[in-house]
């Protein structure tokens, strides 16, 4: 990995990124890149960041997409498109920003679903394997019913001054990505087919309570994917498992590391 600072901000085209980087416990050892959700940034991972570097030793990169946490922002209204943009465009630029050697991609929601369609449309010698935590493949009822009853809280709630805690322009944040969502045409937004080219294996955690999403989307996953692809579902847990189940979650994605990143290529960690 090219020398990094613990925080710092990151040139990607006309953005501005902000990052946050926990350094590895042996030279040699991978990287795990973390992809946000929706509202996400790299404040709201919270501490998950430093518990997963704990479990598994590897380096943890996570970084804010543009628009969101202090990173610069969006330009609005977001294409429809704009997860394969970020996959096909802005995340391989930052994995070659960041000297990413080896190791795997952890997406959350948005993030999940960037990280799915960015190994199915890169054959990446580098990539090892993508842990996925509610991912959406395509768009369910229950997402834009979901969707749309956070937009009325966003505007007749608190939620608006809660987020802003963690987003520099907040309403560029919520906006970006609520109205891409509530576009009638993103109900044919689909990206199953690029699971068909997924050469690495495949984790996905999802919560049995997820209100974006139903499990649906593991058996996408199941069925598109020729390679393995190991599941996880957790009782009492929602959209967010690593934030209300994360023991579970943390265990899962510290189980499927070690298998996908092989211990004795430098995995470290609670079992080492």
């Amino acid at each position: 990995m090219t020398d990094l600072t613990p925080t710092g901000f990151l040139t990607i085209g006309d953005a501005s990124l902000e990052y946050k980087w926990l350094a590895p416990q042996a030279a040699d050892a991978p990287t795990i890149v973390m992809l946000h959700e929706g509202l996400g940034s790299v404040g709201l991972w919270g501490d998950f960041p430093d518990k997963l570097r704990e479990a598994t030793g590897a380096g943890i990169f996570a970084y804010s997409r543009a628009g969101y946490g202090q990173s610069s922002a969006a330009a609005l209204p977001r294409p429809l498109d704009y997860m394969q943009r970020e996959a096909l465009e802005v995340l391989p630029a930052v994995l070659d920003a960041i000297g990413f050697r080896r190791g795997l991609l952890l997406g959350h929601s948005d993030g999940g679903s960037i990280a799915a369609i960015y190994a199915g449309a890169h054959q990446d010698h580098r990539l090892q394997g993508i842990a996925l935590i509610a991912p959406h493949f395509i768009v369910e009822d229950v997402s834009v019913t979901s969707i749309a009853a956070i937009k009325t809280a966003y505007e007749t709630t608190d939620l608006k001054a809660r987020l802003a805690r963690w987003h520099k322009d907040v309403d560029n944040a919520f906006y970006g990505w609520n109205r891409a969502w509530l576009d009638p045409k993103f109900r044919d937004w689909d990206i199953s087919e690029y699971l068909a080219y997924v050469r690495v294996p495949v984790l996905v955690v999802q919560g049995v309570d997820d209100q974006y999403g139903t499990l649906r989307q593991i058996e996408i996953a199941q069925d598109e994917c020729y390679c393995p692809v190991d599941l996880k579902v957790i009782s009492g847990a929602g959209h967010s498992p690593h934030r209300e189940a994360p023991g579970a979650t943390l265990d899962a994605i510290e189980q499927f590391a070690r298998a996908a990143l092989r211990d004795d290529q430098g995995l470290q960690g609670r079992a080492a």
